[in-house]
């Protein structure tokens, strides 16, 4: 079962007719997502690969019923993508595109504070429902149907641990990229908040990193769920100020190191693996344990 996500929904892919959104629209209607529209300024009429594409989102929900947007829209238009979906009243965006500015993305936050829309991202993989398809550019043959969530700033972690995951003969439920930008839609908290409440996912591993508190901050919910979380934390090597790939992934001073994010799952109770190899044993431990 998806927290978020399932065969039931129905996809609108903003930018689809760019190289990014045509390439991956057809590896997620590959999946078994159900893509039912594609949205381009000035491109209404057409199609992509079967899918009709329309001038606006509101256009492709009034015709198509779609619930979920997927951003493949340039940096400079992708805060205005975010908003004009949630403004069409889309429930569910998710959210690609890296690069978006500080400024742009402070004031999109703003506008969804005002709609009933769930933001993934941006600077995001997706997310993943194993059996029902996917949104956005995960890998999708990697997953493997099973009962734990899985939550991760990082779209390379994801995809690794993961494949061990599954390679260990551990199926997801539902696996879901929230994205290392300083400003995201949805935090470690709310996905664990909607594990918690999924009555198909058993437990939770959550991959986090260096940079903000996040982390810090989940650890405290975590002690307080029915359901075991597994963590890890990336980047305990990373030099103080330098930031490492993401542009959240900065530590100044003590603030949002790795050592501080191992201590409080810690002390929440929740095991840390050491390197992500160790990720599957304490799944299996913790699933045992119930």
């Amino acid at each position: 079962m998806s927290i978020l996500f399932d065969k039931n929904s129905r996809v609108v892919v903003q930018g689809i007719t760019g190289a990014e959104g045509s390439y991956h629209a057809k590896r997620m209607i590959e999946s078994g997502a159900n893509v039912v529209a594609g949205m381009t300024p000035g491109k209404g009429g057409q199609s992509a690969d079967g899918v009709p594409v329309f001038d606006t989102v509101s256009q492709a929900k009034a015709r198509t019923g779609a619930d979920v947007a997927c951003i493949f829209v340039p940096p400079a238009g992708a805060a205005d993508a975010i908003m004009e979906a949630a403004d069409a009243g889309i429930g569910l965006v998710v959210c690609i595109t890296e690069l978006i500015p500080v400024l742009d993305m402070a004031r999109a936050m703003t506008f969804l504070k005002e709609h009933p829309t769930r933001l993934i991202g941006p600077n995001c993989p997706g997310l993943a429902t194993p059996g029902a398809g996917k949104v956005g550019i995960m890998p999708y043959h990697i997953f493997k149907e099973g009962r734990v969530g899985f939550v991760s700033r990082s779209g390379t972690l994801t995809y690794e641990v993961v494949s061990l995951l599954t390679a260990a003969g551990i199926g997801q439920s539902s696996c879901i990229g929230i994205g290392g930008d300083p400003i995201i839609g949805t935090t470690f908290i709310d996905c664990l908040r909607l594990f918690e409440q999924d009555d198909q996912t058993d437990a939770v591993v959550m991959c986090g990193e260096i940079g903000g508190s996040d982390e810090e901050d989940a650890a405290a919910y975590a002690a307080t769920m029915k359901k075991p979380v597994i963590g890890f934390i990336s980047g305990r090597t990373a030099p103080a100020g330098k930031r490492m790939g993401h542009a959240g992934a900065i530590v100044s001073g003590t603030s949002g190191s790795a050592q501080g994010k191992v201590e409080a799952l810690q002390k929440a109770n929740v095991p840390v693996a050491d390197t992500i190899f160790d990720i599957p044993e304490l799944t299996k431990q913790a699933l045992a344990r119930g």
